[in-house]
This record gives C-alpha cells, sequence and structure tokens, in this order.
C-alpha cells in the first residue's frame, strides 16, 4: 500500500492518491488509480471510478456518481447527486495554448442537483448545467442548460424535457402544457420554457 489515509468510513483503493486539505464525507468511495488533488471537498456516500482525478480546489457534493475516466478540473462545481458517465469532459479554459499559462482565466462550471452527463459528452467551460437536467452520450455543452431539459448531439440541442425519476416527460419542448410523471405522480408544469414540480 502506497499510503494510509485517515478517514471515517471511506474506502480508498490502495493505487489511488489524495493530496493535503482534502475533504471526503462518509460512505465515499475512490477506486483504482485515482488522484485526489489538495483542498477539494468530496460529500458523502460518492464514488468515484477508476482514473477519476479532482481537483484542485473542487467541490463535489454528496450522493455524485462519477465513472472511469473522469477529470473534474479546477473550476467546477457538482452539487448533490450528479452523475457524471465514462469518459465524460470537462474543461477549464476557452483558448488553451500549451505555452501560455492560464491558470487566472479559468472560468466556472457548475452542474446542479441530480444531473446526468451522459458517457464521453463534452462539457464548455462557463456554463450551468440546471438541476435534474439530461445530457445525452456524446453531446457537446457549449451554452446554459435549463432544469430538467433533454439534451442530445453536437453542439447540444434539446429535445425534450426528463423527470427527476429519469425518464422523458410528456412536454413539448416549447409553450405551456404539464404532465405526470407516471413513477412519482408529480405533476410536471412547462410555462414560458421552464418545467417546475407543482406541490
Amino acid at each position: 500500500m502506497n499510503k494510509k489515509y485517515k478517514y471515517e468510513d471511506v474506502f480508498i483503493h490502495e493505487t489511488s492518491y489524495v493530496d493535503d486539505n482534502v475533504t471526503i464525507g462518509r460512505g465515499t468511495k475512490i477506486w483504482h488509480f485515482s488522484h485526489i488533488l489538495n483542498d477539494c471537498r468530496i460529500g458523502e456516500n460518492c464514488s468515484l471510478g477508476q482514473n477519476v482525478v479532482v481537483g484542485p480546489n473542487v467541490n463535489i457534493g454528496r450522493d455524485a456518481k462519477i465513472q472511469n475516466n473522469v477529470s473534474v478540473y479546477e473550476g467546477v462545481t457538482l452539487e448533490d447527486g450528479v452523475f457524471c458517465g465514462p469518459s465524460c469532459v470537462f474543461t477549464n479554459v476557452l483558448n488553451p495554448r500549451s505555452e501560455i499559462v492560464r491558470k487566472s482565466e479559468y472560468r466556472k462550471t457548475i452542474v446542479r442537483r441530480g444531473v446526468t452527463l451522459g458517457a464521453n459528452c463534452t462539457i464548455v467551460c462557463g456554463i450551468t448545467i440546471g438541476a435534474y437536467a439530461f445530457v445525452g452520450a456524446g453531446a457537446v455543452i457549449n451554452k446554459d442548460v435549463a432544469d430538467y431539459a433533454l439534451i442530445i448531439g453536437v453542439p447540444g440541442k434539446q429535445i425534450g424535457w426528463m423527470s427527476e425519476y429519469g425518464e422523458k416527460l410528456d412536454l413539448p419542448v416549447s409553450g405551456n402544457a404539464t404532465t405526470i410523471c407516471k413513477h412519482t405522480n408529480k405533476l410536471y408544469e412547462l410555462k414560458d420554457n421552464k418545467v417546475t414540480i407543482k406541490d
């Protein structure tokens, strides 16, 4: 074993590294060949797959699942319950050059609660992905995404709306309408191109 860590109720595989000043919540698992850089915060009950890199200065909420081969770069925030599919890609600089240092130009990317990012999708920096949005596999996201939006393609295009349960809602992309999730019986309302849950 390369290094022993003293985190309570946390699993860190012996091939992974955790740098200094990192907070990891109870129940979190960090699997093979991962690297958690300094000054990160990872919430409770998260799962980080093989070959995941986090940080530095990254905040990840509770119940997040980050699949194999994902790098969550400085400037990215993942809220509670975010799912990052295998090999999805984050960026933090719009115009990188190997010979030019642009650390002062990092752009913030915020992924709100409950978002699903499909395998191999790319998230261009400086945007916000709204709560419970669903990004399809291989999509390229280069602008803000609304709560509950379903996005696919290159560049990403909205084709519908998704429930918190993770299934397509029977709503048009735009206009005004309501529908009920058949799994949870929650009422979803589309109004002024925004979806909300009605009590």
